[in-house]
């Protein structure tokens, strides 16, 4: 081989050195940047040259430069990414709903049950005292306004909730429209053909989008011969080379809030949330809050039926002159077990008792109620009829389809008794609590407005306290309709499943974090940047181009000794 091709072969070894020294250095520069994927230089021996019958080497060369990553590492880090965000999103409602429930502070639900019936129990022993009567109804409205407020915040930290996944979909759109367009650029930077380098910062900027993006939603990326990736969300795709498709958001109507879904707006049909902060977050909102919320107005409809059922056959220390039924039904021809109330009575019968405060007489008249299914089920219709029939009472129908009876006289008062069908508290005739739900419930406007006519009584007006004796003991009372559950009970059960969830949630949030941890270490291992690794590397790429440095000039040396000869 001549001199000139030693000095070929030594100028190949100053480039490689020096491409060496630059690729350390900029994985120096970049130790501490966000994404970045360590990057080092491929050397392959030159190829070779017959000199005789000699095969000599013709040195080394570069053939590119490429990142250090594992793409099924990637992959599984993708996917711990998703599943973490996906149960933090769950463990973070359950955190608010913790704080707002409130349990075990002076302002938690129980707190104020417990105040409410031992204000009725006081009752018992002060049954003339109208201010005693004036607390419970206090002590009522302030249960039912605790449970009102309640269903606020949990409604409130809901639609933040919802807040989050209209904004999850700009984030979606703005992550795979970026990452098209990095597709086109890395295909554009590569040649669009498998090559021995890679567009590693480009590829960096990508990297970082797939993970923000695996963060939102669960996302399966495959990437292509050419260098581009395919993203794919469930079955639909996402990216595909330099196309991407938008996803737009859509509301429905669930609970009280106009809930937010995110379509995808080709098919408009439901982008696949099998994981990421996406699924947690609809998760969060209509399992986790929107359950809870269910079972607040369980809670809520228990108390208000059942106490009603109990407090609708008593009489307070004055008779009623005037009522009116808080529900309507949606047609006063209709079976009034199907007529559209919110509580549904059954067959069975009611008392009406007529007191003529000036004889002291009273009049008890039993009511029946019809519900057999059959044509002679009654109906408000029928019922105000057989109220008319009674002596002293007008019933009437009012244009909303409202019941309404008064007296026609005003020395009579009436009350009610012995309903065994509970139409009183399905109308909301003579009840204690209005409303239906946690969203409306209340107390009734004519005990709000006369704590008198707070129903103590069982054998008439100011007669006895029997009513108020079993209403001070409801809370610990075996519902039938709940399968022998009391009150206190069904509240505790809501309570702990809260806890008990939130703890299970933690524990397997605290399980994805450790394994995403895990992963994230053995990726940062392979891709981050080890300075004190590089500081041998460019040591040695140092003392490779001192090498052929002073290859070059013992070359230049014998070439000055042969131009002398």
């Amino acid at each position: 081989m001549s001199l000139l091709g030693s000095l070929q072969i030594a100028n190949n070894a100053l480039f490689a050195s020096q491409v060496g020294l630059q690729v350390t250095g900029n994985n120096i520069a970049n130790a501490n940047t966000p994404g970045y994927i360590r990057q080092r230089p491929v050397f392959t021996p030159a190829g070779t040259q017959l000199i005789g019958n000699l095969p000599l080497g013709l040195g080394v060369q570069v053939e590119g430069i490429v990142q250090q990553s594992d793409r099924f590492l990637s992959d599984r880090l993708r996917g711990a990414i998703s599943d973490l965000a996906g149960s933090q999103a769950q463990e973070d409602a359950y955190v608010q709903l913790e704080a707002v429930v409130g349990e075990l502070t002076d302002t938690d639900l129980s707190t104020s049950m417990s105040n409410f019936f031992n204000s009725i129990n006081d009752i018992l022993n002060q049954p003339e005292d109208i201010a005693v009567r004036n607390l419970a109804v206090r002590q009522g409205s302030t249960l039912a306004d605790n449970i009102r407020r309640l269903d606020s915040r949990v409604t409130d930290v809901r639609s933040n909730v919802n807040n989050q996944i209209v904004s999850a979909a700009a984030d979606i759109n703005r992550l795979v429209a970026q990452v098209a367009k990095l597709n086109v650029n890395i295909v554009q930077t590569e040649g669009g053909t498998t090559t021995a380098s890679d567009a590693v910062g480009l590829r960096d900027q990508r990297e970082v989008a797939l993970a923000e993006l695996s963060k939102i939603v669960k996302v399966r990326v495959a990437e292509q011969p050419n260098g581009s990736v395919s993203v794919f969300a469930g079955g639909d795709f996402l990216v595909i080379e330099g196309e991407h498709r938008q996803v737009e958001v859509d509301y429905t109507s669930d609970r009280g809030l106009s809930a937010a879904s995110i379509n995808l707006s080709a098919t408009d049909a439901p982008i696949a949330a099998s994981g990421g902060k996406l699924a947690g977050l609809y998760s969060a909102r209509d399992e986790v809050l929107g359950g809870f919320i269910d079972r607040l107005d369980e809670l809520a409809a228990t108390l208000t039926f059942e106490f009603n059922k109990i407090y609708s056959n008593g009489q307070g220390l004055t008779g009623l002159n005037e009522v009116q039924s808080e529900f309507a039904v949606d047609n006063v021809a209709q079976a009034l077990d199907q007529a559209g109330l919110p509580f549904t009575p059954v067959n069975g019968s009611f008392q009406v008792k007529v007191f003529n405060t000036r004889t002291g007489l009273t009049e008890t008249t039993d009511v029946f109620v019809r519900l057999n299914g059959l044509n002679s089920d009654t109906t408000l219709e029928s019922l105000a009829s057989s109220l008319n029939s009674i002596t002293g009472l007008v019933a009437s129908i009012s244009p909303d389809r409202q019941l309404t009876i008064t007296t026609d006289s005003p020395i009579l008062e009436f009350g009610f008794g012995s309903d065994t069908s509970h139409l009183l508290a399905s109308l909301g005739i003579n009840t204690f609590f209005s409303g239906s739900n946690s969203r409306d419930i209340g107390i009734n406007s004519v005990v709000r407005s006369d704590a008198s006519k707070f129903a103590a009584s069982e054998g008439g007006v100011g007669e006895d306290t029997k009513i108020a004796l079993q209403l001070a003991a409801f809370g610990d009372r075996p519902l039938e309709s709940r399968n022998g559950e009391t009150l206190s009970k069904q509240y505790e059960s809501l309570v702990a499943d809260v806890t008990q969830a939130s703890a299970v949630t933690k524990a397997v949030s605290e399980g994805f974090s450790v394994y995403q941890q895990t992963l994230e270490g053995q990726y940062l291992g392979l891709t981050g940047v080890s300075i004190d690794e590089e500081a041998i590397n460019m040591i040695s790429y140092q003392r490779t181009y001192q090498a052929s440095a002073r290859l070059v000039a013992t070359i230049s040396e014998l070439l000055n000794v042969l131009m002398n000869l």
